[in-house]
């Protein structure tokens, strides 16, 4: 089971003991969960602490470890190395992977998350032909950043004309920090485990990124969070509360349509990671497995993460 295991109090210290994760207060146990089950650990309180061994026991389980910022960003990830058996010549396919290939794959990422902005739309009640318009005028590479065109509109129709996507605000723009952080640890460590390398992405390409290719891969799963976050405001969780980072937690077990039946968003991400080294190694972009859009009774099963 994956488990997203979020420390906000202070001066806790995680240790690693007989297969589970300790989490100690004062050298006092406050509570233990069995590391097979860990998915992500994800930091925001100051002053916490940690074993080396901890860390290892993660990684050796494909864990892995997310310090986040006051604005529930995160601004450092541990990552395993050893990802996959094949992980020598599907990096090297990473690698030396040409411009043609990274930007048909860019296209079918923004195709993916415009037809599901447009689901989450639909879903509340939004018209949303206009974005199946904007979807089929994607390009290799979107060279018309059709993306951004597409968030221009998809914005102010979710949220409501006055919103502005602000990663420093303190309203439900902290909501949306908090879930894509948790989307991006489960990001990374599906390319992780299909052998890539995080930092090559296909598009995502700051020098600084050391998680570009996690960064590309979350895209289509974006509107996921929004959606969830427009619920968890609605209900009048307007912070980042236990209540809220329960629900976002939840979210990776929830259940999405696939081509061989349902799976949930971690089998998804998996999915499209372990597809995307594929599609490295073939040199074909159809090779790549995105999520497909949910109805709206499949969204509505977010209904059930709610407090």
């Amino acid at each position: 089971m994956d488990r997203i295991v979020d420390i906000a109090t202070d001066g806790r210290h995680l240790s690693a003991y007989r297969g589970f994760l300790i989490v100690s207060e004062d050298r006092a146990e406050v509570g233990r969960i069995p590391l097979d089950d860990v998915a992500a650990v994800i930091v925001h309180a100051h002053g916490v602490t940690w074993s080396t061994s901890l860390i290892v026991a993660l990684a050796q389980r494909g864990a892995v470890m997310v310090l986040c910022g006051s604005n529930h960003a995160p601004v450092a990830v541990c990552l395993p190395l050893d990802g996959h058996h094949a992980q020598n010549s599907r990096m090297r396919a990473q690698w030396e992977a040409g411009k043609p290939l990274s930007k048909q794959l860019w296209r079918r990422i923004i195709i993916a998350k415009i037809r599901w902005q447009a689901a989450v739309l639909d879903a509340n009640g939004i018209p949303s032909s206009a974005f199946d318009l904007l979807a089929r005028r994607v390009g290799s590479g979107d060279p018309d950043n059709v993306e951004a065109q597409a968030a221009r509109r998809y914005w102010p129709l979710l949220m409501g004309e006055g919103f502005r996507r602000d990663r420093n605000a303190e309203d439900i723009n902290a909501l949306l920090n908090y879930g894509y952080t948790v989307l991006r640890s489960l990001c990374a460590r599906a390319v992780v485990g299909s052998g890539l390398h995080p930092s090559i992405g296909v598009h995502h390409a700051n020098r600084t990124n050391a998680f570009a290719l996690a960064d590309d891969l979350i895209e289509p799963f974006r509107p996921l969070v929004d959606a969830l976050a427009l619920r968890l405001f609605a209900r009048g969780i307007v912070s980042v509360t236990p209540e809220a980072k329960r629900a976002f937690a939840s979210l990776i077990a929830l259940d999405l349509p696939g081509p061989d039946g349902t799976t949930t968003v971690s089998g998804a991400a998996n999915r499209a990671a372990q597809s995307l080294a594929r599609a490295f190694q073939s040199g074909q972009a159809a090779d790549i497995l995105l999520p497909s859009p949910p109805s709206a009774l499949e969204l509505a099963g977010l209904d059930s993460l709610l407090p």
